[in-house]
């Protein structure tokens, strides 16, 4: 696949400008709006570059790969790799989510510690939403989904390691990217907490991975929950 040139990029920059063309009378185009269309297109651009080497990166850690190979592999030192993608920022502490969510993310971490895993994929994350009843199985009820049949079906997702530091767990990129959409629709509900239905909706919102696979699998519809 070959990647897009400049000329490409400012081919892109005129056609979705609405000012990039001279109006009648006028000299020069408006080249602030097309620098307003070009840093758009850019932070879009550096987006998609950072999902893909994250996407990576999870797969690195998943598969064994330790940190000090993955920042070497990225050119950087192992504390540098770790302080970008070991975990979510420390905002997401127990203070930031209601005590559902915190009885879910202790449901959570046991997944991975049983499963000698030193990560917390989405998988661990939709089990752990999945073990009691919560925001997160009501709402999958209302959308006509069984928590029992998802929690049954990403069971199967999670995989014995060989790790035993238990204190060493990291969270993978998707997971992180989950936490953080949770955050942002329960701020944009007007609430202070994240609840376990905010996470739910952020695992299904990544896109990828194995809870949002499982999600879909079963048939839980974004679209559906726009209603509740």
């Amino acid at each position: 696949m070959p990647l897009p040139d400049l000329d490409d990029l400012i081919a892109e920059v005129d056609r979705t400008c609405a000012t990039a063309h001279r109006a009648d009378g006028q000299e020069q185009p408006d080249w602030l709006a097309l620098l307003t269309a070009a840093a758009q297109i850019s932070g879009q651009l550096q987006a998609l570059a950072d999902d893909l080497v994250e996407d990576y990166v999870e797969h690195c850690r998943m598969h064994g790969c330790s940190w000090t190979d993955v920042g070497a592999a990225l050119g950087v030192t192992r504390q540098a790799v770790q302080q970008r993608f070991h975990a979510p920022h420390k905002r997401y502490s127990p203070e930031t989510m209601t005590e559902d969510l915190r009885k879910a993310m202790a449901h959570v971490k046991r997944a991975a510690v049983q499963n000698r895993n030193n990560y917390i994929g989405t998988e661990h994350l939709l089990w752990g939403l999945t073990v009691e009843d919560n925001s997160a199985t009501r709402l999958l009820r209302d959308v006509g989904v069984e928590p029992e049949t998802v929690h049954h079906s990403v069971a199967t997702r999670l995989s014995m390691g060989a790790s035993q530091a238990a204190e060493r767990i990291a969270w993978t990129p998707y997971s992180r990217k989950a936490i953080a959409l949770a955050e942002s629709r329960s701020e944009g509900g007007g609430g202070d907490l994240i609840d376990c239905d905010d996470l739910l909706v952020g695992l299904a919102q990544v896109g990828r991975g194995a809870a949002a696979t499982v999600l879909a699998d079963a048939g839980f519809d974004l679209a559906d929950v726009v209603a509740f």
